[in-house]
Protein backbone atom coordinates (compact mmCIF):
# COMPACT_ATOMS: atom_id res chain seq x y z
CA UNK A 1 0.00 0.00 0.00
CA UNK A 2 1.42 3.78 -1.03
CA UNK A 3 2.16 5.63 2.14
CA UNK A 4 -0.50 8.72 2.43
CA UNK A 5 2.93 11.27 1.92
CA UNK A 6 3.48 9.21 -1.65
CA UNK A 7 -0.03 9.67 -2.39
CA UNK A 8 0.37 13.65 -1.23
CA UNK A 9 3.57 14.12 -3.50
CA UNK A 10 2.40 12.05 -6.87
CA UNK A 11 -0.74 14.12 -6.58
CA UNK A 12 1.37 17.54 -6.64
CA UNK A 13 3.96 16.55 -9.16
CA UNK A 14 0.74 15.26 -11.40
CA UNK A 15 -1.04 19.28 -10.92
CA UNK A 16 0.02 21.81 -13.69
CA UNK A 17 -1.15 24.24 -11.23
CA UNK A 18 -1.57 24.20 -7.35
CA UNK A 19 -3.89 26.15 -4.68
CA UNK A 20 -3.21 26.35 -1.20
CA UNK A 21 -6.01 27.63 1.14
CA UNK A 22 -6.31 27.89 5.07
CA UNK A 23 -8.80 29.20 7.17
CA UNK A 24 -11.14 32.43 7.13
CA UNK A 25 -9.91 33.10 10.75
CA UNK A 26 -6.28 33.20 9.59
CA UNK A 27 -5.09 30.56 12.33
CA UNK A 28 -1.31 31.93 12.29
CA UNK A 29 -0.05 28.09 12.37
CA UNK A 30 -2.32 27.40 8.96
CA UNK A 31 -1.09 30.34 7.31
CA UNK A 32 2.61 29.66 8.31
CA UNK A 33 2.88 26.47 7.00
CA UNK A 34 0.89 27.45 3.98
CA UNK A 35 3.45 29.64 2.93
CA UNK A 36 5.97 27.60 3.78
CA UNK A 37 4.65 25.05 1.44
CA UNK A 38 3.54 27.73 -0.90
CA UNK A 39 7.81 28.93 -1.03
CA UNK A 40 9.18 25.28 -0.86
CA UNK A 41 6.38 24.16 -4.07
CA UNK A 42 8.06 27.15 -5.83
CA UNK A 43 11.53 26.55 -5.37
CA UNK A 44 10.31 22.66 -6.84
CA UNK A 45 9.28 24.23 -10.10
CA UNK A 46 4.92 24.33 -9.27
CA UNK A 47 3.20 26.58 -10.32
CA UNK A 48 0.98 27.58 -7.44
CA UNK A 49 -0.22 30.47 -5.64
CA UNK A 50 -1.68 30.48 -1.61
CA UNK A 51 -5.28 32.22 -0.71
CA UNK A 52 -7.24 33.10 2.64
CA UNK A 53 -10.36 35.08 2.67
CA UNK A 54 -9.88 38.72 3.71
CA UNK A 55 -10.09 39.04 7.03
CA UNK A 56 -9.25 43.07 8.60
CA UNK A 57 -7.35 40.58 11.28
CA UNK A 58 -4.35 39.56 8.96
CA UNK A 59 -1.65 42.02 9.47
CA UNK A 60 0.02 40.82 12.45
CA UNK A 61 1.61 38.20 10.34
CA UNK A 62 2.68 40.40 7.51
CA UNK A 63 6.21 40.20 8.20
CA UNK A 64 6.03 36.70 7.00
CA UNK A 65 8.31 35.49 4.62
CA UNK A 66 6.06 35.73 1.44
CA UNK A 67 2.96 36.87 2.60
CA UNK A 68 2.15 39.86 0.13
CA UNK A 69 1.68 36.74 -2.40
CA UNK A 70 -1.73 35.29 -0.39
CA UNK A 71 -4.68 36.23 -2.87
CA UNK A 72 -8.12 37.04 -0.96
CA UNK A 73 -10.13 35.84 -3.85
CA UNK A 74 -9.54 33.54 -7.04
CA UNK A 75 -9.73 35.84 -10.03
CA UNK A 76 -9.55 34.16 -13.53
CA UNK A 77 -10.83 31.06 -11.70
CA UNK A 78 -12.63 29.81 -15.01
CA UNK A 79 -13.08 30.96 -18.66
CA UNK A 80 -15.98 31.00 -20.53
CA UNK A 81 -15.57 29.54 -24.34
CA UNK A 82 -17.93 30.84 -26.65
CA UNK A 83 -17.22 28.52 -30.24
CA UNK A 84 -18.41 29.10 -34.07
CA UNK A 85 -18.53 26.36 -36.77
CA UNK A 86 -16.28 27.50 -39.35
CA UNK A 87 -16.46 24.47 -41.57
CA UNK A 88 -18.74 26.27 -43.76
CA UNK A 89 -17.12 29.43 -44.23
CA UNK A 90 -14.15 31.47 -42.76
CA UNK A 91 -13.92 34.17 -40.84
CA UNK A 92 -12.35 37.77 -42.18
CA UNK A 93 -13.20 40.24 -39.18
CA UNK A 94 -13.63 40.31 -35.75
CA UNK A 95 -14.87 43.17 -33.62
CA UNK A 96 -17.04 43.66 -30.16
CA UNK A 97 -19.14 46.19 -29.12
CA UNK A 98 -20.86 46.78 -25.47
CA UNK A 99 -24.60 47.66 -25.39
CA UNK A 100 -26.43 48.12 -22.61
CA UNK A 101 -24.46 45.87 -20.09
CA UNK A 102 -24.10 43.29 -23.06
CA UNK A 103 -21.22 42.25 -25.12
CA UNK A 104 -21.67 41.67 -28.35
CA UNK A 105 -18.89 39.87 -31.03
CA UNK A 106 -19.63 40.93 -34.26
CA UNK A 107 -18.38 38.22 -37.01
CA UNK A 108 -18.05 39.07 -40.80
CA UNK A 109 -17.62 35.37 -42.83
CA UNK A 110 -15.48 35.64 -45.83
CA UNK A 111 -18.86 34.25 -48.02
CA UNK A 112 -22.14 33.49 -47.19
CA UNK A 113 -22.83 34.06 -43.83
CA UNK A 114 -23.28 31.96 -40.30
CA UNK A 115 -26.59 30.68 -38.21
CA UNK A 116 -27.34 31.13 -35.01
CA UNK A 117 -26.75 26.81 -34.60
CA UNK A 118 -23.17 27.54 -35.81
CA UNK A 119 -22.42 29.41 -32.36
CA UNK A 120 -22.30 27.23 -28.81
CA UNK A 121 -21.04 28.14 -25.75
CA UNK A 122 -19.34 26.28 -22.33
CA UNK A 123 -17.22 27.02 -19.14
CA UNK A 124 -14.03 26.18 -19.35
CA UNK A 125 -11.45 24.05 -17.08
CA UNK A 126 -10.65 25.56 -13.85
CA UNK A 127 -7.32 27.00 -13.97
CA UNK A 128 -6.08 24.89 -10.98
CA UNK A 129 -5.90 21.11 -11.05
CA UNK A 130 -5.37 20.72 -7.43
CA UNK A 131 -6.52 21.94 -4.13
CA UNK A 132 -4.48 21.96 -0.41
CA UNK A 133 -6.11 23.06 2.57
CA UNK A 134 -3.98 23.33 5.37
CA UNK A 135 -5.74 23.40 8.57
CA UNK A 136 -9.51 23.48 8.11
CA UNK A 137 -11.91 21.75 10.38
CA UNK A 138 -14.40 22.08 6.85
CA UNK A 139 -14.79 23.61 3.57
CA UNK A 140 -16.96 25.87 5.11
CA UNK A 141 -14.24 27.32 7.31
CA UNK A 142 -12.27 28.61 4.45
CA UNK A 143 -14.64 31.24 4.15
CA UNK A 144 -15.71 33.29 0.89
CA UNK A 145 -12.92 31.16 -0.97
CA UNK A 146 -15.35 28.58 -0.05
CA UNK A 147 -18.68 29.96 -0.37
CA UNK A 148 -17.63 32.03 -3.52
CA UNK A 149 -16.18 28.89 -5.08
CA UNK A 150 -18.53 26.34 -4.00
CA UNK A 151 -18.66 23.99 -7.73
CA UNK A 152 -14.91 24.66 -7.82
CA UNK A 153 -13.81 23.16 -4.33
CA UNK A 154 -16.13 19.97 -5.53
CA UNK A 155 -15.02 19.18 -9.04
CA UNK A 156 -11.05 19.52 -8.26
CA UNK A 157 -9.12 17.32 -6.50
CA UNK A 158 -8.43 18.54 -2.68
CA UNK A 159 -5.87 17.06 -0.13
CA UNK A 160 -6.70 18.01 3.37
CA UNK A 161 -3.58 18.41 5.40
CA UNK A 162 -4.30 18.91 9.88
CA UNK A 163 -3.04 18.04 13.12
CA UNK A 164 -6.92 18.71 14.65
CA UNK A 165 -8.71 15.33 15.18
CA UNK A 166 -12.07 17.15 15.19
CA UNK A 167 -10.99 17.57 10.87
CA UNK A 168 -13.58 16.19 8.87
CA UNK A 169 -12.52 14.11 5.81
CA UNK A 170 -13.22 16.08 3.10
CA UNK A 171 -10.66 15.71 0.72
CA UNK A 172 -9.86 12.86 -1.61
CA UNK A 173 -6.13 12.39 0.30
CA UNK A 174 -6.61 13.07 4.16
CA UNK A 175 -3.63 13.10 5.98
CA UNK A 176 -4.63 14.40 9.68
CA UNK A 177 -1.87 13.65 11.78
CA UNK A 178 -2.77 14.49 15.49
CA UNK A 179 0.45 12.89 16.72
CA UNK A 180 1.80 16.53 15.93
CA UNK A 181 1.57 19.64 18.06
CA UNK A 182 1.39 22.26 14.84
CA UNK A 183 0.34 22.00 11.60
CA UNK A 184 3.95 23.83 10.64
CA UNK A 185 5.75 20.55 12.08
CA UNK A 186 3.77 18.30 9.61
CA UNK A 187 4.88 20.49 6.45
CA UNK A 188 8.19 20.69 8.39
CA UNK A 189 8.18 16.57 8.06
CA UNK A 190 6.57 16.32 4.48
CA UNK A 191 9.09 18.51 3.51
CA UNK A 192 12.11 16.35 4.66
CA UNK A 193 10.70 13.57 3.36
CA UNK A 194 10.72 15.14 -0.38
CA UNK A 195 13.85 17.44 -0.53
CA UNK A 196 15.21 18.70 2.54
CA UNK A 197 17.77 20.86 0.31
CA UNK A 198 15.20 23.08 -0.28
CA UNK A 199 14.77 24.59 2.54
CA UNK A 200 15.93 28.08 2.72
CA UNK A 201 15.86 30.73 5.69
CA UNK A 202 12.58 31.72 4.32
CA UNK A 203 10.97 28.52 4.41
CA UNK A 204 12.55 27.72 7.86
CA UNK A 205 11.15 30.87 9.33
CA UNK A 206 7.82 30.38 7.98
CA UNK A 207 7.74 26.68 9.69
CA UNK A 208 9.77 27.92 13.00
CA UNK A 209 6.83 31.34 13.14
CA UNK A 210 3.88 28.40 12.69
CA UNK A 211 5.32 27.10 15.74
CA UNK A 212 6.15 29.71 18.02
CA UNK A 213 2.50 31.06 17.32
CA UNK A 214 0.68 28.14 18.06
CA UNK A 215 2.69 27.07 21.14
CA UNK A 216 2.89 30.75 22.14
CA UNK A 217 6.25 30.86 21.98
CA UNK A 218 6.97 27.74 24.05
CA UNK A 219 4.54 28.66 26.73
CA UNK A 220 1.67 26.34 25.86
CA UNK A 221 0.85 22.70 27.04
CA UNK A 222 0.76 21.35 23.84
CA UNK A 223 4.90 21.61 23.90
CA UNK A 224 6.16 18.18 23.20
CA UNK A 225 10.12 17.48 22.87
CA UNK A 226 9.75 16.39 19.04
CA UNK A 227 8.42 20.37 18.79
CA UNK A 228 11.53 21.65 20.50
CA UNK A 229 13.50 19.89 18.63
CA UNK A 230 11.86 20.87 14.90
CA UNK A 231 12.50 24.30 16.27
CA UNK A 232 15.92 23.55 16.97
CA UNK A 233 16.50 21.90 13.48
CA UNK A 234 14.63 25.01 11.90
CA UNK A 235 16.79 28.05 13.53
CA UNK A 236 20.22 25.89 12.75
CA UNK A 237 18.61 25.66 8.48
CA UNK A 238 18.35 29.76 9.07
CA UNK A 239 14.73 30.06 11.08
CA UNK A 240 15.39 33.89 12.38
CA UNK A 241 13.67 33.09 15.31
CA UNK A 242 14.71 37.03 16.56
CA UNK A 243 12.59 38.34 13.96
CA UNK A 244 9.62 36.16 15.05
CA UNK A 245 9.65 37.58 18.27
CA UNK A 246 10.34 40.66 17.76
CA UNK A 247 7.30 41.59 15.55
CA UNK A 248 4.95 39.04 17.68
CA UNK A 249 5.60 39.95 20.76
CA UNK A 250 8.30 43.02 21.63
CA UNK A 251 5.44 45.37 19.74
CA UNK A 252 2.53 46.43 21.72
CA UNK A 253 0.80 49.74 20.91
CA UNK A 254 -0.86 51.92 23.96
CA UNK A 255 -3.85 51.34 22.82
CA UNK A 256 -3.56 47.61 22.59
CA UNK A 257 -2.38 47.78 26.49
CA UNK A 258 -5.21 50.22 27.86
CA UNK A 259 -7.70 47.53 26.56
CA UNK A 260 -6.07 44.69 28.30
CA UNK A 261 -6.48 46.96 31.32
CA UNK A 262 -10.09 47.68 30.90
CA UNK A 263 -10.76 44.30 30.69
CA UNK A 264 -8.39 42.99 33.24
CA UNK A 265 -10.83 45.32 35.39
CA UNK A 266 -14.11 43.99 34.31
CA UNK A 267 -12.98 40.41 34.22
CA UNK A 268 -15.25 37.96 36.10
CA UNK A 269 -15.64 34.13 36.57
CA UNK A 270 -19.21 32.24 36.66
CA UNK A 271 -19.63 29.09 37.88
CA UNK A 272 -15.83 28.65 37.61
CA UNK A 273 -17.13 27.59 33.41
CA UNK A 274 -17.33 31.38 31.72
CA UNK A 275 -14.94 34.32 32.08
CA UNK A 276 -17.08 36.87 31.56
CA UNK A 277 -15.99 40.84 30.66
CA UNK A 278 -19.17 43.45 30.24
CA UNK A 279 -18.35 46.54 29.19
CA UNK A 280 -20.09 49.61 27.98
CA UNK A 281 -19.38 50.94 24.53
CA UNK A 282 -18.06 54.17 26.63
CA UNK A 283 -15.74 52.59 28.40
CA UNK A 284 -13.63 51.40 25.49
CA UNK A 285 -12.97 55.75 25.13
CA UNK A 286 -12.10 55.55 21.84
CA UNK A 287 -10.53 52.21 21.93
CA UNK A 288 -10.79 50.26 18.80
CA UNK A 289 -11.26 46.64 19.44
CA UNK A 290 -9.36 44.12 17.29
CA UNK A 291 -9.42 40.46 17.36
CA UNK A 292 -5.26 39.94 17.63
CA UNK A 293 -4.33 41.86 20.38
CA UNK A 294 -7.45 40.47 22.29
CA UNK A 295 -6.51 36.90 21.49
CA UNK A 296 -2.57 37.54 23.14
CA UNK A 297 -4.30 38.33 26.06
CA UNK A 298 -6.60 35.47 25.87
CA UNK A 299 -3.45 33.29 25.98
CA UNK A 300 -1.75 34.95 28.77
CA UNK A 301 -5.61 34.72 30.78
CA UNK A 302 -5.63 30.71 30.13
CA UNK A 303 -2.56 29.51 32.29
CA UNK A 304 -4.52 31.20 34.97
CA UNK A 305 -7.64 29.80 34.29
CA UNK A 306 -7.70 26.42 33.99
CA UNK A 307 -11.24 25.14 34.71
CA UNK A 308 -12.70 28.13 32.49
CA UNK A 309 -13.90 26.74 29.18
CA UNK A 310 -15.24 30.02 27.54
CA UNK A 311 -14.41 33.64 27.58
CA UNK A 312 -16.95 35.96 26.40
CA UNK A 313 -16.23 39.76 26.25
CA UNK A 314 -19.74 42.18 25.79
CA UNK A 315 -19.83 45.38 24.82
CA UNK A 316 -23.03 47.00 25.30
CA UNK A 317 -24.34 50.49 23.17
CA UNK A 318 -27.83 52.11 22.61
CA UNK A 319 -29.39 49.74 20.65
CA UNK A 320 -27.37 46.57 20.84
CA UNK A 321 -24.57 44.10 22.08
CA UNK A 322 -21.71 42.61 20.53
CA UNK A 323 -20.21 39.34 21.25
CA UNK A 324 -16.68 38.20 21.10
CA UNK A 325 -16.01 34.60 22.05
CA UNK A 326 -12.93 32.62 22.85
CA UNK A 327 -13.31 28.91 23.60
CA UNK A 328 -10.83 27.12 25.80
CA UNK A 329 -9.64 23.72 26.13
CA UNK A 330 -11.61 22.51 22.66
CA UNK A 331 -14.87 23.68 23.41
CA UNK A 332 -17.00 25.17 20.60
CA UNK A 333 -17.89 28.70 21.40
CA UNK A 334 -20.22 28.65 17.99
CA UNK A 335 -22.64 25.58 19.93
CA UNK A 336 -22.87 28.31 23.14
CA UNK A 337 -24.12 31.25 20.95
CA UNK A 338 -26.01 29.15 18.77
CA UNK A 339 -29.08 31.73 19.57
CA UNK A 340 -27.42 34.66 18.52
CA UNK A 341 -26.94 33.11 15.31
CA UNK A 342 -22.82 33.47 15.67
CA UNK A 343 -20.08 33.93 12.82
CA UNK A 344 -16.06 32.78 13.24
CA UNK A 345 -14.81 29.59 13.95
CA UNK A 346 -15.14 26.74 16.99
CA UNK A 347 -12.59 28.94 18.47
CA UNK A 348 -13.67 32.19 17.80
CA UNK A 349 -17.13 33.61 17.36
CA UNK A 350 -18.43 37.21 16.95
CA UNK A 351 -22.20 37.40 17.52
CA UNK A 352 -25.02 41.11 17.74
CA UNK A 353 -28.24 40.56 19.76
CA UNK A 354 -30.30 43.33 21.31
CA UNK A 355 -30.67 41.33 24.59
CA UNK A 356 -28.20 43.11 27.74
CA UNK A 357 -25.69 41.73 28.80
CA UNK A 358 -27.21 40.34 32.15
CA UNK A 359 -30.05 38.14 30.30
CA UNK A 360 -26.93 36.81 28.30
CA UNK A 361 -24.81 35.35 30.56
CA UNK A 362 -27.73 34.32 32.45
CA UNK A 363 -29.04 32.39 29.56
CA UNK A 364 -25.53 30.52 28.72
CA UNK A 365 -25.09 29.84 32.38
CA UNK A 366 -28.19 27.65 32.11
CA UNK A 367 -26.48 25.79 29.06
Amino acid sequence: MIKIEEQIFKQIEKANNILLVFPSDWNPDSVSASLALYLFLKKSGKNVNVAGSYSKNQKHLNFLPAFNEIKNNLDHLRKFVVSLDISKTKVSQIKYVVEKNQLNFILSPENGWFEASDVSSRAGDFFYDLIISLGANDLESLGDIYDKNIEFFYKTPLINLSCQASTEEFGEINFIAINYSTLAELIYDLILKKNKDLIDENIATALLAGIILSTKNFKTGKLTPETLIHASQLIKLGGRREEIVNNLYRNRRISDLKLWAKILQKLKIEKNKIAWIPLQESDLDGLEIETEPLKDLIDELMSGLNEVEFIIIAIESVSKTKLIAFSLNNENVLQLLKAYKPTGSPKLATAETKEPPANIIASLLAK
